[in-house]
């Protein structure tokens, strides 16, 4: 079975519910300021199964009031997308001058970095919740920015193959074992990405040119989900996608980037994080830089130096100092 944890608001006193209500949602996407007209004895339940980097949490609750709002940004921002299958009810949703109505099977893409409002109907709602880093999800900003605010439906192309395997896999999760979580998560990284982009690419013009957009989408995902693989080289990525390396070159020239340029700081960006991150304040810098695809710690770290100017031991310093004086 895969990792998972429950809430229930009957396992709290009805006068604690809410607030450990906000507890779970600060926890499980990041810190908002709930209202609910039921605030006095709310009602809610959730799941939350790991996949990894990724989690999908089926709930179901009373009428909300959902608000991610500059100070709280600034305060912690978790820096993920959140993308919700609504199943039960009905919401609206405002992004400053920008608002969208949705019903049961509609999606709609949040950004833990931008003040939004989520307004439920009287009632209950449900809803599957997916968390996703940004820093996973292979498409370019400019395919997120235009796909935050819009419809994105479950009821055909790649929406609805997303939005069966989210209901199969809330539905029961026994048939996987915990190993499984995070290959699971990198196919519903793969199933989101494709959603997103053909909501957007769907608006444009099949051009060539967009073609090769969708094709250079593609093999930024197949690089970002072996960048743990050391050997990942432009032979390789070509083969996958049955284009000479010459075309592979090119896709990437127009991205004023070379392949290796790309991998490189890709790696070098995942390396980043997870220093700076409390979670992996135990693992030994060498084999978070093995985890990123450098498996050498002296090339891992003059590479380190030359991207971010301070070596990764500094770096791991400076973020735990900073995080200190937070607390």
């Amino acid at each position: 079975m895969l990792r998972e944890s429950v809430f229930r608001s009957e396992d709290w006193p009805a006068e604690e519910r809410f607030d450990a209500w906000r507890e779970r949602m600060d926890n499980t996407h990041a810190p908002l300021r709930l209202e609910s007209e039921q605030a006095a004895d709310f009602h809610a339940c959730q799941r939350l199964i790991d996949l990894g980097a990724v989690s999908m949490w089926p709930a179901r609750f009373e009428q909300l009031i959902f608000l991610r709002t500059p100070r709280l940004i600034r305060q912690s921002d978790p820096e993920v997308y959140h993308l919700s299958l609504l199943r039960e009810g009905a919401a609206r949703v405002s992004w400053g001058r920008r608002e969208n109505a949705y019903r049961a099977g509609d999606f709609h893409l949040n950004d833990s970095s931008r003040p939004y409002e989520i307004w439920t109907n009287h009632g209950w709602a449900s809803s599957v919740g997916v968390e996703i880093p940004r820093a996973l999800l292979p498409l370019p900003q400019r395919i997120v920015d235009r796909a935050i605010g819009r419809h994105l439906s479950s009821r055909s192309g790649p929406g609805r193959l997303l939005s069966q395997f989210l209901t199969q896999l809330a539905a029961d999760t026994s048939l996987y074992g915990p190993s499984d979580g995070r290959r699971l998560g990198t196919v519903l990284v793969d199933l989101v990405s494709a959603m997103l982009a053909h909501a957007v690419e769907a608006d444009e013009e099949q051009s060539p040119e967009a073609r090769t957009r969708v094709l250079t989408l593609r093999v930024k995902e197949f690089i970002q989900q072996n960048l743990h693989d050391p050997e990942l080289a432009p032979p390789q990525i070509a083969a996958r996608h049955h284009i000479s390396r010459g075309y592979l070159h090119r896709l990437f020239q127009r991205e004023n980037e070379t392949v290796a340029s790309y991998i490189r700081r890709k790696r070098l960006e995942g390396a980043h994080r997870d220093l700076a991150n409390p979670a992996f304040a135990e693992t030994p810098i060498h084999l978070v830089a093995v985890r990123w695809g450098f498996p050498r710690a002296a090339e891992f770290a003059r590479a380190f130096r030359s991207a971010y100017g301070i070596p990764p031991s500094e770096h791991r310093r400076s973020a735990d100092v900073s995080r200190t004086r937070r607390a």
